[in-house]
């Protein structure tokens, strides 16, 4: 998902008035960006003030460190990191919890992906946030991010295999809340 300025704006000259701390320019950096990093954010929170929160937290390092961007580099995927950073960093403060043994986590499985595939995005999203924060932090990067486990286990100070139990134990509590709510909507 890539995601850049509005054609109305020059992004060398915004960028410049960023790092001259010029309201006009964070107000439209932030209009422009608002949306896919209010979606990040969503993904890792459970609820929508908290994804608010860590919305304004990564806008306020993005303002702090935009003499740092590169041009000629993505500016939306510059955001993009230090969003996902901060939400890692907000898992982290929220969540310092080891997952049970991953042999439990092998014996999940689902047959009925059908389900899910027949969900709104609105509705996997809620899914999501229904998540516990280990899980969802995990689902998120590991899915959504692409990180591989190795990386998740460094950026979250867990084991390989904690990411990987967290992992599998996402995707069959996704599929569960998302058979039942699919089941739900078939019986009415």
């Amino acid at each position: 998902m890539e995601f850049a300025l509005s054609i109305n704006y020059n992004e060398r000259d915004l960028i410049r008035a960023c790092v001259r701390k010029e309201r006009w320019a964070q107000q439209v950096l932030y209009e422009e960006f608002y949306s896919p990093l209010m979606a990040i954010c969503l993904r890792y929170t459970q609820y929508e003030d908290e994804a608010m929160d860590l919305l304004h937290e990564s806008f306020i390092k993005i303002f702090r460190s935009i003499h740092k961007y590169k041009p000629g580099t993505s500016l939306g995927a510059w955001m993009r990191r230090i969003t996902v950073n901060t939400a890692i960093d907000y898992y982290r403060r929220k969540v310092r919890r080891r997952t049970e043994n991953i042999d439990l986590a092998y014996d999940l499985s689902s047959q009925d992906a059908d389900a899910i595939s027949q969900c709104s995005e609105q509705e996997i999203l809620a899914a999501i946030q229904k998540l516990t924060p280990a899980y969802r932090t995990v689902f998120n990067l590991y899915v959504i991010e692409g990180f591989s486990h190795k990386e998740i286990a460094e950026q979250l100070d867990i084991t390989e295999s904690t990411s990987r139990s967290n992992l599998v134990k996402a995707r069959a509590k996704l599929q569960d809340l998302l058979k039942g709510q699919h089941g739900r909507a078939k019986r009415r």
